[in-house]
């Protein structure tokens, strides 16, 4: 019902364009994540959990685990993401996670306006960037039902301008700050390995560069997900099929249905592929993974991920992870 309501024709009427700021929070550098179009709000003990729903590490495995990413986003912006889940006494007391986000965004060339008001002046080079340090906890309630949330500070360099003030000019420092807020569940049904989770991302007040105040992209998401093998003989294989779909409501644009496939072989490699709607640059995304569960560590593992995400008009999107866990 949630997914034909948020997909009808009548939402799609509904053009909703540029309406938010600090768009960065919404961009996420997992490639596991990436590969299965960002459909993975339902998945539990993942370890890019924090970056989108952070009930989902509750059941995170082992006492420590590690994530690094890099995003090659477009217009050679490039995002750095770090994450460190903690799960001390096997999650008794719960789960505790760190994660920060950084955000390159290049040299920009920067003007100002003659004083004649005749034209404009190069005043040089600006290197605006953003970073976001948040930490979480999540619990799980019991073995079907997990809650969490994390509170981030986020915060946005746009460099300096100089404007008009009077008779003279006015250097100002675009810098603006935000505390946010995200909260998630995750629940499973108890029908094989059929799961739900629900999250809401970037809750926050509004912020103000100027006069003008802007929201953060608040985003609405509940998904569904299930290894289809369980339903199958194969159940109980070393091999698993990962069906996943989740519906998105953000604020800055039209409501997306992200469809999400991992296949996994023997714990050791993973090919991943999905499909997003909601905007014309959005389309099929790809991934696969590799783990060290086949050198027989006991209960370290070492993965290393990719994922490649085609985007119309503007660059391909290449995400890489590494994480470790024992």
């Amino acid at each position: 019902m949630i997914i034909g309501l948020l997909t009808s024709p009548s939402y799609g009427q509904q053009v909703k364009l540029a309406q938010t700021g600090f768009n960065f929070l919404s961009v996420s550098s997992d490639a596991t994540a990436g590969g299965m179009g960002d459909a993975v709000n339902s998945f539990s003990g993942y370890s890019g959990a924090l970056t989108h729903n952070p009930a989902a590490m509750a059941e995170m495995p082992g006492l420590l685990n590690l994530n690094v990413s890099v995003n090659d986003w477009i217009a050679d912006i490039k995002y750095l993401s770090f994450s460190a889940i903690v799960s001390p006494l096997s999650g008794e007391y719960g789960v505790i996670g760190l994660s920060i986000q950084s955000v390159d965004y290049g040299d920009v060339l920067t003007t100002m306006v003659r004083p004649d008001n005749s034209g404009y002046i190069d005043t040089g080079v600006m290197d605006p960037a953003a970073l976001a340090v948040g930490i979480g906890y999540a619990k799980a309630i019991s073995d079907r039902f997990s809650v969490g949330g994390q509170v981030r500070f986020a915060y946005q360099s746009l460099g300096s301008s100089v404007v008009p003030g009077g008779n003279s000019y006015v250097t100002k420092q675009n810098v603006a700050s935000a505390v946010t807020f995200d909260f998630g569940t995750v629940f499973k049904t108890g029908i094989k390995s059929l799961a739900f989770g629900m999250s809401i991302r970037n809750f926050s007040q509004d912020v103000t560069y100027e006069e003008e105040s802007f929201q953060l992209p608040l985003l609405f998401t509940f998904g569904i997900s299930a290894n289809l093998l369980d339903f199958t003989e194969f159940r109980g294989s070393n091999q698993s099929f990962i069906l996943s779909c989740d519906v998105a409501h953000p604020t800055s644009h039209p409501e997306q249905l992200k469809i999400g496939a991992e296949y996994e072989f023997m714990k050791v490699i993973a090919l991943r592929g999905g499909y997003i709607t909601g905007d014309s640059e959005d389309g099929m995304t790809y991934g696969v993974g590799i783990s060290s569960a086949a050198l027989g560590l006991g209960s370290t593992d070492f993965r290393i991920d990719y994922s490649y995400t085609p985007f119309g008009v503007f660059n391909n999107v290449q995400r890489f992870s590494v994480s470790f866990s024992m």
